[in-house]
Parts: C-alpha cells; structure tokens; sequence
C-alpha cells in the first residue's frame, strides 16, 4: 500500500513533468502547504507559477461488517496562478480558466495512471470524488483552483504478530 510520502512524490514528478507547471530543482512550483497558509498569504520568494500544491491528507475507515475493510482518505491539491491587481476580474477569471485547463490535464494523467502498475499510490484515486472550488488570496494576489479527492483502497488490518510482545496472564490479581 503507498503513503504519503508516495503521495508527494507522484504530484511533485508531475509538476516537474507537467510543460505548464515547469517544476525544477533551482526554479520552484512545487509545494507541501495546508489550506490555510495558502489562504493566509503565500510568503515564498521562490515560489514560481503556476504553483501546485500537495495538502495533507485525512483518513477513516468502512467497515461494513465483514473483512472487506476499506481506508479512505481525503485530500486536496491546489493549482495558484496570480494576478496584478485583485480587483481586475477579467485577469482573474481568465488565470482562474487558465488554471483550470492545467487541473483537467492533472486529472487526465491521474485517469490514465491510475491503469499504470508503476503509480501504484493513484490506483485508488475516486475521479468521482472529485470537488473544485476557485479560491482567491488577496494579501498575495493569487487566485487558484483547489481540488479535493478521496483515495478508497482495501486495508486488511491484519494483526502482525512481530510487531507484539506475547501476552502475559495477569496471575497477581
């Protein structure tokens, strides 16, 4: 099963390889941020655009009475463009459908990996999850899309008996 760190791995190898995006070592366009730094201001000098950013995730489970136990986690990514002046809603809807078109790419590469063996932590990712919300931080001037999506895969939960020291009977008591 992939975690998180393969999680970031995948969505930074697709900023780097994503012609738009244009993610390098020495020119930056990939970030791990949560949602509320990004709203907060972005307060980067190297930060290029568009920036994608990969936010945490959070998880749970489905057990519908049975061993066929599913973990779901939910996560985001958002797409940030900028813009001038925050006031001009021409720029700032034409960089919002600008970036929109880079999230259907996005989503595309996410649709076709997911059938890849070598992308095993997208197998699992719900295309019908999907929500897209245009957000706007004025404090930055950035305007950008975030998208929010759930990975549903199988989890066993079984017990592994090394990680356990052996129980003891309690005979004192």
């Amino acid at each position: 099963m992939a975690n998180f760190s393969d999680l970031i791995s995948y969505f930074e190898d697709m900023a780097r390889r994503h012609v738009e995006i244009g993610h390098t070592d020495s020119e930056k366009h990939f970030f791990r941020m949560e949602i509320d730094e990004v709203l907060g201001g972005i307060n980067r000098t190297d930060a290029g655009y568009p920036m994608l950013i990969l936010e945490g995730y959070s998880f749970n489970f489905t057990d519908n009475r049975s061993d066929n136990i599913l973990k779901n986690r939910s996560g985001a990514f958002v797409l940030m463009g900028y813009v001038n002046d925050v006031t001009n809603y021409t720029a700032i809807h034409e960089q919002w459908d600008y970036l929109e078109e880079i999230v259907d790419d996005i989503l595309a590469k996410i649709k076709a990996d997911k059938r890849n063996p070598n992308t095993p932590v997208i197998r699992n990712f719900d295309l019908g999850s999907v929500e897209v919300s245009l957000i706007m931080n004025e404090i930055g001037n950035n305007v950008g899309l975030r998208v929010r999506y759930q990975l549903t895969s199988p989890q066993p939960l079984e017990v592994n008996t090394e990680k356990w020291l052996p129980e003891t009977s309690n005979s004192g008591s």
